[in-house]
């Protein structure tokens, strides 16, 4: 299973429901009608990090919020913030043993293919900066 695919397929659903007003089996047939083909343990996991992001959403994006003094949730580029959002959602609230810097990682390289050229900076700044007050 790609996990990288799966994240991607999350990010795009994500975002789609961030900006249209549809439902999660309408946005992620319509993003994995652009992607393209998928392996079904990709789409699980997948829908596993959307509809665990979408349920704790609010304390996502607190933590977010608390992590960035001078951005706003509704302020930030709707890429950054889904990212964000999802990256989050692995570190805290996810029942997977994935390593911290796993997460990190592939939250920077989504960042790296979806983001602007500072969003890579913004995203690693921002998970940085939980892992941090997560060590003390």
């Amino acid at each position: 299973m790609s996990r990288r695919k799966a994240r991607e397929l999350a990010l795009q659903t994500l975002f789609q429901l961030d900006y249209n007003n549809i439902d999660l089996d309408k946005a992620i047939t319509s993003v994995m009608e652009e992607i393209g083909t998928i392996s079904e343990n990709a789409r699980s996991y997948a829908l596993k990090l959307v509809l665990g992001t979408k349920e704790h959403l609010s304390e996502i994006d607190d933590i977010i919020s608390a992590k960035t003094e001078e951005w706003t949730i509704e302020r930030m580029p709707g890429v950054d913030r889904n990212i964000a959002r999802l990256a989050v959602y692995e570190l805290n609230f996810s029942k997977e043993d994935i390593p911290q810097n796993v997460v990190i990682n592939e939250a920077v390289e989504l960042a790296k293919i979806f983001g602007t050229d500072d969003s890579s900076r913004f995203i690693n700044g921002i998970l940085g900066a939980l892992i941090k007050t997560r060590v003390q």
